[in-house]
């Protein structure tokens, strides 16, 4: 009976342990992607699980896409293994924030003559680039040639 009063005990007091992140940008109302995952608008809390790299992008409409990596890597002392079971009956809580300016566009990128412009720039470059040079080997294999079916005159 005493066991089971410790135990109801303890599970009132238990906490959860929280993994969050604050994500908020310039402007609000930014739809937020992690790891290619849409997860929503800004202004959000994010409740991660695993500390790690994240691919974050963001996109609105009249913006720049925004594209980054964020990192999370080090855990607080009570989200480290074995402690992280004192830091669940606790409540421990990781708390982070992420803040994002976007950038608006360029207005002469869409015009034309700079677009042509772009890609002649773009073409020399790819013309001079390591992935474009000539194979330095060649197929071992020749074509099959036809007998000829006229005959030989002596």
């Amino acid at each position: 009976m005493r066991l089971a009063r410790i135990f109801a005990f303890m599970m009132v007091l238990a906490g959860c342990a929280q993994r969050t992140v604050d994500i908020t940008s310039e402007p609000s109302g930014a739809l937020v992607y992690l790891n290619g995952e849409e997860v929503g608008r800004t202004p959000l809390r994010y409740d991660f699980t695993w500390y790690s790299n994240y691919d974050v992008m963001l996109r609105k409409d009249g913006w720049e896409t925004l594209k980054t990596h964020k990192n999370i890597s080090t855990p607080p002392l009570l989200f480290i293994p074995p402690i992280d079971l004192v830091g669940e009956l606790v409540g421990a809580k990781d708390h982070r924030h992420w803040h994002f300016v976007m950038e608006r566009p360029d207005p002469r990128a869409g015009e034309a003559g700079n677009l042509i412009a772009r890609g002649e720039s773009m073409k020399k470059d790819l013309r001079s680039s390591a992935q474009t040079h000539a194979p330095t080997t060649f197929p071992t294999t020749r074509a099959m040639t036809r007998p000829s079916t006229m005959p030989t005159t002596r």
